[in-house]
């Protein structure tokens, strides 16, 4: 209870929740300053702010509009129809088509991926978490954070109970059940879908956080990270954003800044999580990138990072239809998965609208570590506009042996006989599709699974610590990061990773 006379803290009840103060209106930010500025209100970057909230005051930018009081983003009964509805710059998805021709999706709402996608948690593999030399333990206490606020142990729906017989019958063993490790085999994993049909987001986590020292600045748009003027030291050094209403009516830009105190070694940072087409977007118009590309441009170089942008990789993905007539079932999001071919395979089906009232049932694999990647460059310096990416999909040999074996497991799950009873349709014992014509299959088919990532690579953009080299006060932290994406789906991995890295910024600043 707050005291009588005392001022109510700015924040906002909304769905029962207690969330910190949102406001559309730059006014009530610009010229302002605050220990951290968390670019991208995404799946990394609401637990981030969340866990620097607690000890410090944290501007989060979000470049869409809130969640809350958005069927189309929480009720599962709308699964799907969220990316059928965009537009150049307000709809909760942007849309994209790459240079290889594919069209593509990017969150843009308060929540980001997590919003629109389809929901399945999954942890990444031991593995990966050794590779990446992240800690064990303070892992696993940020995966439970998350889970024990927004995850949930999903009830199968007769069409989820087919899938996951359909996946055993093509032989995708053993049978794990419930799990949210990544465990080869065919196993239920978690979703952010609770059991009265309502999508519980990342931006949710803000509620964790202490929400007298958020402020959430929505509709805004980050056009570049501000520089000091090079001291002595003749440091490129972080000291706030400059940003751009997101509506496409005015190119005004507005300021805030980083905290200066006087102790310089306690000064917080920006940091970028934007996603992996924002983040070395805004890196590369904020003059951090390739020089020869920045000077196309006429941008003024920060630093000459020659591997922002680079190592852009999408998950080649092929999808069969079970039933190639729409059906008027309701939309539904995956909650079972085969994982294939040490690994190497992922499958999943769901139940997803082509328009209003008529759905489509699709079997959807993906290789999980392709090995061609492309580029991302920018297409103007509009931070509204997408850049320009090029992911190659199956440019390199063994992508394509590997898509023939996908497509191959595909035909079993889609030709099994668990489908073809639910559906009451004969079951097709023709022969299976030649060599040949599974290449030709996934040269003509091939599609994203949404899981691209890359362009601010550990090791080539951000150290271990993922401060970008040669920059002091700016990080990334969200997919682009990743030198593969982890487990069925990024998204576990993504909420992990702003809550660990939240974790390992404050323990650094004690």
């Amino acid at each position: 209870m707050e005291a009588p006379g005392l001022e109510l803290p700015l924040q906002q009840t909304i769905l029962g929740r207690t969330l910190p103060h949102m406001t559309s209106d730059v006014n009530e930010v610009s010229g302002k300053s605050f220990d951290y500025i968390v670019v991208g209100g995404g799946t990394a970057g609401c637990p981030l702010a969340a866990t620097l909230s607690e000890k410090f005051s944290v501007l989060l930018v979000e470049r869409g509009s809130s969640p809350y009081g958005n069927p189309l983003v929480l009720e599962t009964k709308n699964y799907g129809l969220s990316l059928l509805q965009t537009d150049k710059y307000t709809s909760v998805a942007q849309s994209f088509i790459s240079n290889d021709g594919v069209p593509n999706l990017r969150g843009r709402v308060l929540g980001g991926s997590s919003a629109i996608n389809g929901g399945f948690y999954s942890r990444a593999s031991e593995d990966f978490v050794q590779k990446v030399g992240w800690d064990k333990e303070v892992v696993m206490g940020a995966y439970q954070w998350v889970e024990s606020r927004i995850v949930f142990k999903p009830e199968l729906t007769p069409w989820q109970y087919v899938a996951e017989f359909s996946f055993l019958e093509a032989g995708i063993f053993p049978y794990n059940g419930f799990s949210l490790e990544h465990i080869e085999g065919t196993k239920v994993g978690g979703s952010v879908f609770d059991g009265w049909g309502r999508r519980h987001t990342s931006a949710d986590l803000l509620e964790a956080g202490n929400p007298n020292n958020i402020t959430v600045l929505l509709n805004a748009t980050v056009k570049n990270v501000i520089f000091r003027e090079k001291g002595n030291r003749n440091e490129t050094t972080a000291r706030g954003i400059r940003f751009i209403k997101s509506d496409g009516n005015s190119s005004q830009t507005y300021d805030a800044y980083l905290n200066q105190p006087e102790n310089s070694c306690s000064w917080g940072d920006v940091i970028l999580a934007a996603g992996a087409l924002g983040s070395p977007q805004i890196l590369l118009l904020s003059g951090i990138g390739p020089q020869k590309h920045l000077k196309k441009f006429n941008i003024q170089l920060a630093a000459d990072l020659k591997g922002v942008g680079k190592g852009m990789k999408d998950n080649p993905g092929i999808a069969l239809l079970a039933d190639s007539k729409p059906k008027n079932f309701p939309p539904e999001p995956p909650k079972v998965v085969g994982i294939a071919d040490h690994f190497k395979i992922i499958i999943e089906a769901g139940i997803l609208p082509i328009s209003l009232n008529a759905t489509v049932m699709p079997i959807a694999a993906k290789l999980a570590f392709p090995e061609s990647e492309g580029k991302l460059e920018l297409n103007s310096t509009d931070p509204r506009e997408n850049p320009s990416v090029t992911f190659n999909y199956l440019a390199k040999e063994k992508d394509w042996a590997r898509c023939v074996k996908l497509g191959q497991l595909l035909e079993r799950v889609v030709r099994s006989e668990s489908i073809a009873f639910f559906l009451g349709l004969e079951r097709k014992n023709e022969l299976m599709s030649t060599e040949d014509e599974l290449r030709k299959l996934c040269k003509k088919n091939v599609r994203t699974f949404y899981h691209y990532h890359g362009g601010c690579s550990v090791g080539s953009v951000v150290d271990k610590d993922y401060r970008v080299y040669g920059v002091k006060g700016l990080r990334v932290v969200d997919g682009s990061t990743f030198l593969e994406s982890p487990g069925t789906n990024p998204m576990a991995t993504l909420l992990m990773l702003g809550r660990y890295q939240g974790i390992k910024i404050l323990e650094d600043r004690n």
